[in-house]
């Protein structure tokens, strides 16, 4: 039986694959219960939350309001990264503790706060690494409790 690996080393291998990934792809729900899919870019918090950040103007935004419940894919070959989890628009004290986070590593993203760009925070509920260039594939899950 091969060896159990421990949740913050499952955790420190997820933040490191976040960390190198400039992009990644959202998906949200409309008020018409369809799927859409977009580009955006990403950061984490040390508690794997992600951020990202989007107009209200955009499609995704609209569908935020509506639904929170979102999906993400990060990373392709050889790792990728599944993440399910609930969109947040942040606000306040925590808004602004997000933004340094996000602006550390998206620097040029600053010019944008004066077109009105609004910045989310995804609480996990379950994520799953896959690593295809290991044989065989090495995969593990991690599940999140509802709070």
């Amino acid at each position: 039986m091969g060896k159990i690996m421990e949740t913050d080393t499952k955790k420190r291998i997820l933040r490191d694959l976040i960390n190198q990934s400039k992009l990644a792809v959202l998906s949200t729900a409309t008020s018409e219960n369809t799927s859409e899919s977009a580009v955006v870019e990403i950061s984490a918090s040390d508690n794997l939350e992600l951020i990202f950040d989007t107009l209200p103007s955009f499609r995704k935004y609209k569908n935020l309001k509506n639904n929170r419940n979102v999906s993400v894919v990060i990373g392709w070959e050889p790792a990728t990264i599944q993440y399910e989890g609930i969109a947040v628009e942040l606000e306040d004290k925590e808004l602004e503790e997000y933004k340094q986070i996000h602006f550390q590593k998206f620097p040029e993203a600053v010019k944008f706060e004066e077109l009105g760009i609004r910045f989310f925070k995804i609480i996990p509920k379950w994520i799953r690494y896959t690593d295809v260039s290991k044989q065989p594939w090495e995969v593990f899950e991690i599940e999140f409790p509802v709070s």
